[in-house]
């Protein structure tokens, strides 16, 4: 009990601790909250120690490396930086599309300010979010108005919601999709108060399956493209100009959920052509919606464009304000909007873009580079063909030549040290080789990507 005593009167007072200068440095990049409470947990866990027996000794600098442990730990965000070795460029689970530097740029400038947000500043009164990005969507879409929602889920609802509450909305047995997180189309329509009616088979809809359903309840005639899956074979869809027409002459709105959002024709860059967005819009078809993370290269949200006297029906729409996206999603998406003006710059400087389009040699070189430096630091690293993938529910099957890393080991083991390391590192297992990826991996992440794997392999 003496001895006890003893080692109760050493544990250190959290103010005494909080007055360390190693504690003032790190107190720095936390809350005072967790601060505090980590200090305490690591007193305790040394206070609890003596009491079970299990402590009989101890150094004022032991508590002190335990506390400085616990509070790296606390100072942690969740949501953290990830390097991308998948070889996928826009990944659904890594948070899809990188904005570019400028677009970041201005969401830190309009964030830790006030803004203009729904201020007109010319007429001194209440304005709208929407009217600092409207005229742009439409010069690069093409479309007469536009609106915004927090993401193309939420698009397909609000337009259902608006327009075929309690009415039907025909579709294509082949386009009854589902994306990530087993949300499906029929689900959405139902939570939108729309009957779904499907039409054709799952391989085959011709024109006529569309003019045969239409009755007096018929509020839509719906496309959806089949952005994560693709149906070959004895095939057959409708276009959107023959659902245009079949709209324009039966008076029933029609509506093309194009979903991945595509802005540049991609086959001139000899990637496989996906339909875009202006397409679609030039086609006829009343309303277009998409997404704005996936291969359009910004931040989430959900575009409705096309004709005016729709989208004006969407603004009024209560269900727009549970839906609407907010200042930092429009300082990300303005930037990123204005690079599409020019789509060489567009090209150039929208981060999922360069990479979808870069040439192979130059993904090979940093895989090149990346064996270098893990030689460097006593690594072997194996060069690897690999197939990159475009990913973000788009291009399904569809793959592009790539290159990465293989690391020699255990291939389950090294994926699992790689993932939950410092910094995270998701690669993967190809053949029973686990392999880094190098088609999304940064420049300016090779020698962090290297160290990371010495440290991994060496010990």
């Amino acid at each position: 009990m003496t001895m006890k005593k003893e080692l109760f009167k050493k544990l250190p007072k959290v103010d005494d601790v909080i007055k360390i200068p190693e504690m003032k440095e790190l107190a720095k990049n936390i809350d005072y909250f967790s601060f505090t409470e980590g200090i305490r947990e690591g007193i305790a866990h040394y206070r609890q120690g003596i009491v079970d027996g299990n402590i009989t000794q101890f150094q004022l600098e032991d508590i002190i490396g335990d506390i400085v442990k616990i509070l790296e730990r606390k100072g942690r965000m969740n949501l953290k930086n990830v390097i991308n070795a998948t070889g996928t460029v826009v990944h659904t689970n890594l948070g899809r599309s990188l904005i570019s530097e400028k677009a970041a740029k201005n969401v830190v400038d309009v964030i830790t300010s006030y803004n203009n947000l729904e201020y007109n500043l010319e007429k001194g009164g209440r304005g709208s979010r929407y009217d600092h990005i409207e005229e742009l969507i439409c010069r690069v879409t093409g479309a007469e108005a536009a609106v915004l929602t927090n993401n193309n889920a939420a698009a397909v609802m609000l337009a259902l919601n608006e327009f075929a509450r309690d009415g039907e909305a025909v579709v294509s047995r082949g386009e009854l999709v589902e994306i990530g997180g087993s949300f499906r189309v029929p689900d959405i329509m139902e939570m939108s108060g729309t009957r779904l009616v499907e039409v054709g088979t799952t391989n085959r809809t011709h024109p006529k399956d569309y003019k045969e359903a239409i009755t007096e309840d018929t509020s839509m005639l719906l496309k959806i493209h089949t952005s994560n899956y693709k149906i070959i074979g004895f095939t057959k869809e409708v276009t959107n100009e023959e659902l245009a027409e079949i709209g324009r002459e039966s008076g029933v709105l029609t509506m093309e959920d194009l979903g991945s959002g595509v802005l540049v024709d991609f086959s001139k860059y000899g990637v496989k052509k996906e339909p875009t967005v202006q397409e679609s819009i030039a086609s006829g078809i009343d309303i277009v919606t998409f997404s704005g993370d996936k291969l359009l290269g910004g931040p989430q949200a959900g575009i409705i464009v096309g004709k005016k006297k729709y989208i004006d029906r969407l603004k009024k729409n209560q269900l727009l304000r549970a839906l609407r996206v907010s200042k930092m999603t429009l300082a990300a998406l303005e930037p990123t909007l204005r690079y599409y003006l020019d789509e060489r710059e567009a090209v150039a400087e929208i981060p999922t873009l360069k990479m979808i389009l870069e040439d192979a040699d130059r993904v090979r070189e940093r895989a090149v580079k990346l064996c270098e430096l893990l030689k460097e630091k006593g690594v072997e690293g194996v060069l690897m063909d690999t197939e990159a993938t475009i990913g973000g529910g788009s291009m399904p099957g569809e793959t592009v030549k790539s290159y990465g890393v293989s690391v020699e080991g255990n291939p389950v083991d090294l994926e699992r040290e790689f993932r939950l390391g410092t910094p995270h590192i998701v690669g993967m297992i190809r053949n029973d080789r686990f392999i880094l990826d190098t088609k999304a991996i940064m420049d300016s992440e090779l020698d962090i990507v290297a160290v990371r794997a010495a440290d991994i392999v060496k010990g």
